[in-house]
């Protein structure tokens, strides 16, 4: 495998090339390495590669000349010229924010190539034009901010190259490692046997490969699904793979967040569309498909706030005939769903049961599809509350949270929760579709989705 590294920096890929699997590879000619400067590439005394950006603002840009000058080099025509490209230039990748996220897939991918070429920014990035020029892949790394992608591009390196084979030494060990098989790998033992009190799990001593090989599926399952259950959704699983998910006693259910979770369906004080304070009537089919979904979800209580007295009279009926009737014993399923349902008389009702249930006072989550008119503390907002920016989190940010803390999802009826429910809010979360021109699910529809972006098994 040939690999060009265009970089304003080569001395910073020394060290790794000469340590190391990579340095063996290097040597055994299984990879060869040309580092590119594009200082070579410039025609003024001083070597010049950057220049103010046009339109002002801080720092500098790669200009584009060095750099056209330098994948010339290298075989790349302009896509205008598409001839002049030699054959066996290969890909083209620049390693950006803006790029597909770089995975074991692509390292596979890569790995098939015979020649790849790495284009390392610096500075505030190089001029634009250059990705109108030439054929240029952005790759990105993660979500965060390097100095220069250098060690951006050090790292599909050596996630490609340890792939070809004789990399290793032991092809297989490519093949069982984390991301290859779409799971995070199993955990490894060596000697001793034991030390400070911890012991070598037995089954890896007893010598029955087809045990052994078992357990580390089971242990890759169990490491995936708590980390990183986003894979689980990529990954092919088998029929005792998704026995041993559903029912081994090992397996954390994807209730332990849930459990810290709970849902409240709130009648009043929520809105109507003419965004006065309302109380809303019962819906059958709102206390079905929440409390389904609740229950799929594995949250810990559902509970209906607000109603009025005849209002509670109907949905105790509705339950009577779901969880102790004939409707129960014909349908479990529903049965076991409407059976989280509980009544609260309002907000403080509901957090005084919860209290009382757990021994701590949950957070109180909100959320709103009309941010710019019902959030408080913002432009529209009828109640001010200074800190209303910051108590806005993320999806990923509220499911952390739930490690460790319970919480209750306010879901509003008629055209949503009314401000002064949203400033006793401890967090807001986003609004299911943040740009849309139509935004009305129904509340059920939306619970679902929010239920999902916060305890669903792939994100």
């Amino acid at each position: 495998m040939h690999i060009n590294i265009i970089t304003l920096f080569p001395e910073f890929f020394q060290s790794p090339l000469d340590s190391g699997l990579l340095h063996k590879a290097v040597e055994t000619r299984l990879v060869n390495v040309n580092l590119i400067n594009p200082r070579s590439f410039t025609e003024d005394k001083r070597r010049t590669v950057d220049d103010r950006p046009y339109g002002g603002g801080p720092g500098m840009v790669m200009r584009l000349e060095p750099l056209a000058r330098a994948l010339h080099s290298l075989g790349f025509g302009e896509k205008n010229f598409r001839t002049d490209q030699k054959p066996g230039s290969g890909r083209l990748l620049v390693m950006s924010p803006h790029g597909r996220p770089f995975n074991q897939k692509m390292a596979w991918e890569l790995a098939r190539e015979e020649t790849l070429t790495i284009l390392c920014a610096r500075y505030e990035g190089f001029d634009a034009r250059l990705a109108e020029l030439f054929p240029l892949e952005p790759v990105s790394l993660g979500d965060f901010v390097l100095n220069g992608g250098e060690s951006a591009a050090l790292a599909v390196c050596e996630a490609s190259c340890r792939l070809l084979p004789g990399f290793l030494g032991h092809d297989e060990s490519a093949l069982e490692e984390s991301f290859s098989a779409g799971l995070l790998e199993y955990p490894h033992y060596t000697r001793p046997e034991e030390y400070a009190g911890l012991t070598v799990p037995d089954i890896l001593l007893g010598g029955d490969h087809a045990a052994i090989a078992r357990w580390r599926r089971q242990k890759s399952l169990l490491a995936t699904r708590e980390a990183r259950p986003d894979l689980l959704q990529k990954t092919q699983l088998d029929s005792g793979d998704l026995t041993f998910l559903r029912d081994d006693p090992q397996v954390k259910p994807p209730g332990r967040r849930g459990k810290n979770l709970s849902l409240a369906l709130l009648h009043y004080p929520v809105l109507d569309k003419d965004k006065n304070t309302v109380d809303v009537s019962l819906t059958n089919l709102d206390i079905h498909d929440i409390s389904r979904s609740s229950r799929t979800y594995g949250l810990a209580d559902f509970f209906v706030v607000g109603l009025r007295e005849d209002q509670k009279l109907i949905l105790n009926r509705v339950l009577e005939h779901w969880v102790q009737g004939a409707g129960g014993q014909n349908n479990p399923d529903r049965k076991t769903a409407l059976s989280l349902v509980s009544v609260a008389q309002d907000l403080e009702d509901m957090l005084g049961l919860l209290e009382q249930k757990t021994g701590e006072r949950p957070l109180l989550w909100g959320s709103s599809a009309d941010y710019a008119r019902n959030v408080p503390g913002t432009r529209k907002g009828k109640i001010k509350r200074p800190d209303a920016d910051k108590r806005i989190i993320s999806f990923d940010e509220a499911g952390k949270i739930l490690y460790t803390h319970s919480a209750v999802l306010l879901l509003g009826t008629g055209q949503g929760l009314a401000p002064e429910i949203l400033c006793r809010c401890d967090h807001l979360l986003p609004p299911i579709r943040r740009f849309a021109r139509y935004n009305h699910l129904s509340v059920r529809c939306a619970g679902t989705v929010l239920l999902d972006r916060l305890l669903g098994e792939w994100g």
